[in-house]
């Protein structure tokens, strides 16, 4: 990461990528409704103005921990961006009118941000995963997009990082300086860890992808593309580890559709909170100055574009 990068805005469609697109509410939880190519466009709008966060890939699982826990769902407020990671979010974005959004599908998100970083030479590290695994991501990812500028990689404990852990840790990011740390842990560990240390780490963006680790590595199979456009793929998930999924899945989603048919009736009323990240933290006076009357253009063709 260079600090001192000259925050360049090249056309106003770049500008336009900053702004956040609306979301939708799924039981009270705040999903931003995008697919998978607008999803990487803002990121790398949020890399080239210096912003700042975290983003969070969120499915059923993440919707139900938020619903259960005020503090969770704080921290998914406060996310630059909260995707669409679950086919019944999008269903539920589709019947709120958000007609253009499309599922952001955590592994295949990785890969395009990936590929699409190359132009830039933005730089990665991996945190997360089984002992062995984010190294051997990280030879996967050097075969799948040769120049891609992967600087490190740390494998975490499976609890909390204790005093001197993340002494290493913080001395390991501040060294190396990277633009995206990827977070390969599971909802909500990976939201915690984001928000804990997105102020402490010397990186630009932290994006919690969960399984893609095991996923690019052959650790885990990844579903058809019918099973994922049928809603199913925690079927799949459950077939490859029902000892440890059966009973998550089997919770997690029951009460989610029995919360969906009391919000989609209208018997029951689930209010979205604020959002509160700033996007461009970053952003000097004479930019913001320069683009301010064009600000309020750029949201109402937004907004436009996604009535159209």
């Amino acid at each position: 990461m260079s600090s001192g990068r000259q925050v360049v805005f090249h056309s106003k469609s770049q500008l336009t990528a900053l702004i956040r697109p609306p979301r939708a509410n799924v039981l009270g939880v705040g999903i931003h409704a995008l697919d998978k190519r607008s999803a990487v466009e803002f990121v790398e709008a949020c890399l080239a103005s210096g912003s700042i966060g975290y983003v969070c890939v969120t499915g059923v699982h993440g919707v139900m921990e938020a619903k259960r826990s005020a503090e969770f769902r704080k921290i998914l407020d406060r996310a630059l961006l909260v995707t669409p990671d679950g086919t019944p979010t999008v269903w539920v974005g589709k019947l709120q009118n958000h007609r253009r959004m499309g599922r952001v599908f955590g592994p295949d998100f990785m890969r395009d941000l990936c590929a699409s970083s190359l132009k830039n030479g933005y730089t990665h590290f991996l945190y997360g995963g089984k002992p062995g695994i984010a190294e051997e991501l990280r030879g996967n990812l050097e075969k799948w997009f040769p120049g891609i500028r992967v600087v490190g990689t740390f494998t975490p404990p499976f609890g909390p990082l204790n005093c001197q852990e993340q002494g290493e840790l913080q001395e390991t990011i501040a060294r190396l300086a990277p633009d995206i740390i990827w977070v390969g842990l599971s909802t909500p560990k990976q939201e915690l860890f984001m928000a804990q240390m997105i102020d402490r780490l010397n990186c630009r963006l932290m994006i919690g992808v969960g399984a893609a680790f095991d996923i690019h590595t052959g650790k885990l199979r990844d579903a058809p593309r019918w099973v994922k456009k049928a809603g199913l793929q925690w079927l799949h998930r459950v077939y490859q580890e029902p000892g440890r999924l059966w009973k998550r899945y089997l919770i997690n989603n029951s009460a989610f559709l029995w919360h969906l048919a009391f919000q989609i009736s209208g018997i029951r009323r689930y209010e979205l909170s604020q959002e509160s990240a700033p996007i461009n933290p970053r952003l000097s006076r004479s930019v913001g100055t320069e683009y301010a009357m064009a600000d309020s253009l750029l949201l109402t063709a937004h907004n436009e574009a996604e009535n159209s």
